[in-house]
């Protein structure tokens, strides 16, 4: 069919479907006198369509057909689609069955088929609430270069989910000489190994051919056969060329001797004779001619390698299969190509989340086991600092240990932002107050050769989100977009609200459909080279020179963005500058109902010192500082390694305990669970949890415990009986 010919059909059959989808839609807004009158509305449509068209019910029924529907299936006497097309297919039911589902799901939905009398393309449009028009157009060209089925010189088979052989073209009914039925009739040995050679029942004896699978979709299979040895090479040639299949033919020394079109538009280059196979794919981690030479020798463990194509504009992956066959009395390779680019992705996606993951549960371990030290090394020093006063030749270095120590708490408390193991205090916000609150401080980090620029959406939603940790994300994107600019330039944020209507899918997240206010931050700096674009949110992992970061700014950002609910994304070109843009999901506002004021009822001014307390902590340095901090206020401290040894000690009926303080993660029964059973005898008794893992690391899952606080590790000696103080008191 010429080609204005086909773009004018198309086009009719797009502005039909349109048609229809607009007559449905008003439907279901207004009444219809008649299903007669629409039926008859819907026949005038489908009329002049060229290609058979029918209007079915969702059970398939036919409602409407149109001239060249009844013309093409006057031998087919039924009211059914699928008794109309048995025809055609062999099993009719399960493709129509198939697109069906996806058209309701999606609204339209098309398949290319292979029939007795070549291809078509069957596709289906959801019109109304339970109608399906439906349209089989035939496909005399399957795409540019190649042609039908039945006309292909390559021997072409099509078999069902069992094995039976649906179909056979005219080379290979000459090829095997007779109309086989099954696939066992055809193979000495079952099951066909696409990619390999297979030993066929020809009419002229056995004979070793490479088979090739395309289009293989819901059980059936396109299996194309190349006869190993040809007597006559340039035909063989010919045929090769003809696959469908992207196919290679590598001389013994890596030298490609012949590539067909498919595998030329798979690798990228216009020509790729002359070429090593090694310069149009790497990935093995060693040269691909020690793999050619290993499947020569049969020495290969495996035949079949996932490499990447050695191309710039895009990132290509194939599965590549060798077969050694002969040709004209020389060995040679058939390297047979499958795009496997989006197996890879969603492998690569998938890794990245698992590492991801990883990397945090290591992170967040690391911080645990950090805080505890921390925890002792600070404590002791502030109890060393209760001995000597700033007249001391020690008090200098003693507060040098404890700003350090202080310091690298903040360290640890990066690497739980990561690991999303931080206590976050969300609050409702407007960014356009944050920023503007922050807009000082900024101004001072980015110095004076960079100018920052704000720029708002004049209506913005509010989000929820802790402040603090806000201001340290826009902070530590600041500082990086000024230091990619060290000769100066201009960085922008800017705010405004985003509605997605279907969800955003990109680097390996989805962002689900709905409002969102987007901060996006740009420099005109250096930029982020492609290679390092997946790997700057992870810890450690730094584009600057040694000594000038400690590469967990970003991945502090992503971990306090993810803990928040929202969705942070880079864009980057080389020597054009970069672009962070934040997804935060739009906070709706509910009613909030006027709190009742209650009276204040006066307390005790309470003493410093009174009370019992139950230390529990299975840290030996932590709890011999919380145990003398405490009895250095006056407190009277039972010490407790465990929460076994815990709830022994409170077997004693006669004890009185005003306050537990517990570490939260310890051996055996934790702190949450042995607390929740002391308390069903001693309900009145205090709670501080202490632990160097996050406030909501530990008992999402439980009811919270009443009249109990978290107060995190590292703490200081005066933090620790503050807390019991105000418990107490």
């Amino acid at each position: 069919m010429p080609g204005g010919l086909i773009s004018q059909s198309l086009l009719a059959a797009s502005a039909t479907l349109l048609a229809i989808s607009v007559i449905f839609a008003v439907r279901n807004i207004a009444f219809v006198k008649s299903d007669r009158a629409e039926t008859k509305v819907l026949s005038s449509l489908i009329e002049r369509d060229s290609s058979p068209s029918f209007v079915a019910d969702e059970d398939g029924e036919i409602r409407v057909s149109n001239t060249a529907a009844t013309t093409r299936f006057a031998d087919t006497q039924s009211e059914t689609l699928a008794g109309t097309l048995r025809i055609m297919f062999a099993n009719p039911s399960a493709v129509l069955y198939r697109l069906q589902c996806r058209a309701r799901l999606d609204g339209a939905a098309r398949e290319d088929l292979l029939t007795r009398r070549g291809h078509v393309r069957l596709s289906v449009h959801l019109v109304g609430e339970s109608d399906f028009l439906w349209r089989l157009e035939d496909m005399p060209e399957r795409s540019p270069g190649t042609r039908s089925a039945e006309s292909l010189p390559v021997p072409m088979i099509t078999t069902g989910r069992s094995g039976a052989v649906l179909f056979m073209n005219d080379a290979a009914r000459a090829l095997i000489g007779t109309r086989a039925k099954s696939l066992d009739r055809l193979f000495a040995s079952l099951p066909v190994r696409p990619g390999t050679l297979n030993r066929l029942s020809a009419k002229d004896g056995p004979i070793d051919v490479m088979v090739a699978e395309n289009n293989s979709f819901a059980g059936r299979r396109e299996l194309y056969f190349l006869p190993s040895e040809a007597p006559d090479g340039q035909g063989h040639d010919i045929v090769f060329e003809t696959l469908p299949v992207p196919m290679i033919k590598v001389a013994t020394d890596g030298r490609i001797l012949l590539a067909n079109q498919m595998a030329i538009g798979l690798l990228g280059v216009e020509s790729a004779e002359g070429l090593k196979l090694g310069q149009t794919m790497e990935g093995l981690g060693r040269p691909i001619s020690d793999w050619l030479q290993e499947t020569i020798s049969g020495n290969a463990q495996k035949n079949s390698e996932f490499l990447r194509v050695s191309r710039k504009d895009r990132e290509v992956f194939v599965q590549v299969t060798l077969s050694l066959v002969t040709e004209n009395g020389e060995p040679l390779l058939i390297a047979v190509l499958n795009d496997a680019t989006e197996l890879k992705t969603l492998e690569a996606q998938f890794v990245q989340s698992q590492k991801m993951q990883a990397i945090g549960q290591l992170a967040g371990g690391v911080a645990h086991d950090f805080n505890n030290l921390l925890t002792a090394i600070s404590g002791h020093c502030d109890l060393l600092l209760l001995r000597h006063d700033q007249g001391d030749q020690d008090y200098g270095d003693l507060v040098q240990i404890n700003q350090n120590a202080n310091r690298a708490a903040a360290l640890v408390s990066q690497l739980l932002a990561f690991s999303r193991k931080q206590t976050l205090r969300p609050e409702v916000l407007d960014l356009r107050d944050t920023l503007s609150d922050l807009t000082h401080l900024l101004n001072r980090l980015v110095g004076e050769k960079v100018t920052l620029t704000l720029s708002h959406d004049p209506v913005l939603n509010p989000i929820r989100a802790d402040k603090r940790q806000l201001e340290q994300v826009l902070m530590n994107l600041v500082v990086n977009a000024r230091d990619a600019m060290p000769s100066g330039g201009e960085i922008r944020i800017e705010t405004e609200i985003t509605t997605l209507k279907t969800p955003l899918m990109r680097d390996r997240a989805t962002v689900p459909a709905g409002s969102y206010v987007t901060v996006k931050v740009s420099d005109e700096g250096a930029g982020i080279a492609p290679e390092m674009l997946q790997k700057i949110f992870e810890p450690f992992y730094t584009t600057k020179r040694t000594g000038e970061g400690t590469g967990l700014g970003l991945s502090t950002a992503y971990g306090i963005v993810k803990q928040t609910g929202g969705f942070i994304f880079v864009d980057s070109t080389v020597g054009n500058g970069t672009v962070f843009t934040l997804f935060f999901p739009v906070h709706e506002a509910e009613a909030e109902s006027v709190p009742e004021v209650a009276k204040a009822i006066p307390q005790p001014t309470a003493k410093q010192g009174e009370g019992v307390i139950l230390l529990v902590e299975d840290e030996a340095p932590v709890r011999a500082f919380a145990s003398r901090a405490l009895r250095l206020r006056g407190y009277t401290v039972l010490e407790a390694e465990s929460a076994e040894e815990a709830l022994k000690t409170l077997e004693d009926p006669g004890l009185n305990v005003n306050v537990f303080v517990t570490d939260v993660v310890m051996p055996g029964m934790d702190g949450p669970s042995w607390v929740r059973e002391a308390l069903k005898e001693r309900p009145d008794v205090r709670v501080v949890f202490v632990s160097g893992y996050a406030e909501g690391a530990f008992g999402d899952a439980q009811p919270a415990v009443p009249n109990s606080v978290f107060l995190p590790k590292p703490f200081s000696l005066n933090q620790l009986t503050d807390t019991v103080h105000q418990q107490l008191h």
